[in-house]
């Protein structure tokens, strides 16, 4: 009898915290999204779509430089012999990590403070100015600087995480944040396409764009022009996407007690392994480990970004494979459309059938052989290379982004809702720490590899890819317990 008594009263008590939970505060902007999400059980295409744009406009300067950074630095004659271009090269890919690491809590701190929109609003309206500034650069400094303040001051990404959480209904979150991961993917490898296809417009195209013009003296300010004028029309859209952020402090007590309740204890009593609004994120091992893990396959990715971009435009004298930008833009268009096809069509059952971790372990064992295999590709030529490389492209980029779609996923699941706007700033600083390593060090190593082409251990592109993979282990023995934790299940409170 006191089973089913305290049963009742807990379901009386439940009841009246989720009243209390829909009364909506009439001038609260996360109230209003919160009352569109009770009202609508369905995906929202349109925030889909917000979620894609803004990820894609920070992705695409990321790496849109890759392509043509080689003639970029060699056209400013600051590299004393050919093979220390890479390295100034890998500079000036470094500083835009370097200036996101810097800020990335603090913009965190402020989306907390004044909302999502603000900061996403300043952030792509950094990338029309800054990156539009990059491509006209006439020096090396003043292309480091710009790249510096573009990374510093487009801080989106940790708060379009949470904002990709907030938006949508509970169990529509893991779509949203899927969004994020697929549209960074896929950012990360137009990018490149795009500064591959409309870099040096004049050598490339020169019935449209003349020589001695505007686009001569800039040869490489169309393909930023491109991705400034995309960032000006979403700063346009982002003007009426709705904030997510409450103005009170009442709606999470509320949830936080139904939950509780939900759980089977009382609103005063948790259970001590469910994460509170204010434990240190730093004690989540779970977090942590996740996050740790992908620092170090982010540091792979980026590295081998750079590595591939450099080493494909390099000539055969030092082990390059001497394509243009315009093909290496078109082996990386061809991977970007077949990782849209993956993401939407295969990644979603892969990931149910194997789960998140599974099948990023499958895939990160399978880069090494795979990535290693890259250095004796330019034993090959003609159309014969192209079509190797671009499947070895599209497999490599394909297994990355697995590994790194199932850390992300993994990271917003060890953290309640409340909570995922910090985590998500932690991991953007701490990944951006290592990426801003990652374009320095790969060039370093390509520099170095270029240098002993007659060595008798591992000579010229060979060592490269062998120091990508030795990253590639590291992340992978991170990938197993007892590293990477999984988060504890609350139990539940059971009376006899």
């Amino acid at each position: 009898m006191r089973n089913v008594d305290y049963h009742s009263n807990n379901n009386n008590v439940r009841e009246a915290l989720l009243v209390k939970k829909k009364q909506y505060h009439e001038d609260c902007p996360g109230c209003k999204v919160d009352q569109v999400k009770d009202m609508n059980h369905s995906v929202s295409i349109k925030n889909l779509f917000i979620i894609w744009i803004v990820v894609l406009c920070a992705t695409l300067p990321i790496s849109s430089l890759f392509p043509f950074l080689y003639f970029m630095v060699r056209d400013f004659n600051i590299a004393e012999t050919e093979a220390d271009i890479g390295s100034y090269a890998g500079y000036v890919g470094s500083t835009f990590m370097l200036g996101r690491c810097l800020t990335s809590v603090m913009w965190g701190m402020i989306s907390d403070r004044y909302g999502r929109k603000p900061v996403i609003i300043i952030g792509v309206i950094t990338v029309v100015i800054f990156n539009t500034l990059f491509g006209l650069s006439t020096s090396f400094w003043m292309a480091i600087l710009m790249r510096f303040l573009l990374g510093s001051l487009n801080g989106l990404l940790g708060p379009v995480k949470a904002y990709a959480t907030e938006i949508f209904r509970e169990e529509h979150q893991s779509l949203g944040l899927s969004t994020v991961s697929a549209a960074w993917g896929i950012g990360l490898i137009i990018g490149p396409a795009l500064g591959g296809y409309l870099a040096q417009p004049v050598e490339k195209y020169p019935n449209i764009f003349a020589k001695d013009s505007f686009w001569d003296k800039f040869p490489y300010v169309l393909p930023c022009f491109v991705i400034s004028g995309f960032a000006l029309v979403v700063s346009i859209v982002c003007i009426w996407i709705p904030e997510t952020l409450h103005n009170h402090k009442e709606s999470n007590e509320f949830i936080d007690d139904a939950e509780a309740i939900e759980n089977g204890s009382s609103g005063n009593k948790k259970d001590k392994n469910m994460i509170h609004k204010k434990e240190n994120l730093l004690l989540n091992w779970p977090l942590m480990s996740s996050i740790i893990a992908y620092c170090v396959f982010s540091l792979h990715d980026i590295a081998y970004q750079e590595v591939f971009s450099l080493w494909a435009v390099a000539p055969p004298k030092l082990g390059g494979l001497n394509f243009t930008t315009d093909v290496v833009g078109d082996v990386l268009a061809v991977s970007g459309i077949s990782l849209i096809i993956y993401q939407i069509l295969l990644y979603p059952s892969v990931e149910r059938a194997c789960g998140p971790i599974g099948i990023a372990r499958i895939s990160a064992i399978l880069s090494i052989p795979l990535l290693q295999s890259f250095s004796f590709m330019t034993m090959l030529s003609g159309t014969i290379l192209f079509l190797v490389i671009c499947g070895a492209s599209i497999l490599k980029n394909l297994l990355a982004v697995t590994v790194t779609t199932g850390l992300f996923l993994i990271q917003n699941r060890v953290v309640e809702q409340h909570q995922r706007g910090a985590a998500n700033g932690l991991s953007m600083t701490a990944m951006s720490l290592f990426k801003a390593v990652g374009p320095a060090a790969g060039g370093a190593v390509l520099t170095w590899s270029q240098k002993r082409m007659d060595a008798s251990f591992l000579p010229g592109p060979h060592m490269v890819f062998f120091a990508l993979n030795i990253v590639e282990a590291v992340g992978i023995l991170m990938l197993f317990k007892p590293f990477l934790a999984e988060k504890k299940k609350t139990k539940r409170v059971q009376l006899n």
